[in-house]
């Protein structure tokens, strides 16, 4: 019989006596028992039971299973600089983006801390990192003044 079921397990269950109450023998067995018996290897094959126990189902309840390793980032995005310098801000940004860096930074150049707040009124007098070099994302930095300001442009 075990034969059949490979190298599962056998579940036997025992069964209660059924006889009158002044029987001696249902009391020595419990109502419902259940025994667990290995069944005998037939194979060297894996056992192909359905039970398999998942690390998430070894978890107490109510404690979260551990959360799966995050995905490595990917690599960021590297473009040469474009040469910038003497153009209108809003120019040199687009120009910036077009190379596929979203990010770039411009401070004033005369030292003044001024915002620029429409970049189309701004010219770049000076870049960093220089032209060709390789920027990711916030890496451009560029020096402006605002249009009509002594540059060297």
């Amino acid at each position: 019989m075990a034969s059949g079921l490979g190298a599962g397990l056998m579940l036997v269950a025992g069964l209660t006596a059924c006889g009158s109450s002044d029987d001696t023998s249902a009391a020595a067995v419990p109502a419902t028992s259940t025994t667990v018996v290995p069944a005998p290897a037939t194979s060297s094959a894996a056992p192909a039971s359905s039970a398999a126990v998942t690390p998430s189902a070894t978890a107490p309840v109510g404690v979260p299973a551990a959360a799966p390793a995050p995905a490595a980032a990917p690599a960021p995005t590297l473009v040469p600089m474009p040469n910038v310098m003497c153009m209108n801000l809003q120019a040199a940004q687009n120009l910036i983006q077009d190379g596929g860096v979203f990010f770039s930074r411009s401070t004033d150049a005369t030292g003044k801390g001024r915002n620029q707040v429409v970049d189309s009124n701004w010219i770049v007098v000076g870049q960093t990192p220089a032209v060709g070099a390789l920027i990711g994302e916030g890496d451009a930095v560029l020096s402006v003044v605002k249009i009509g300001e002594p540059s060297p442009c």
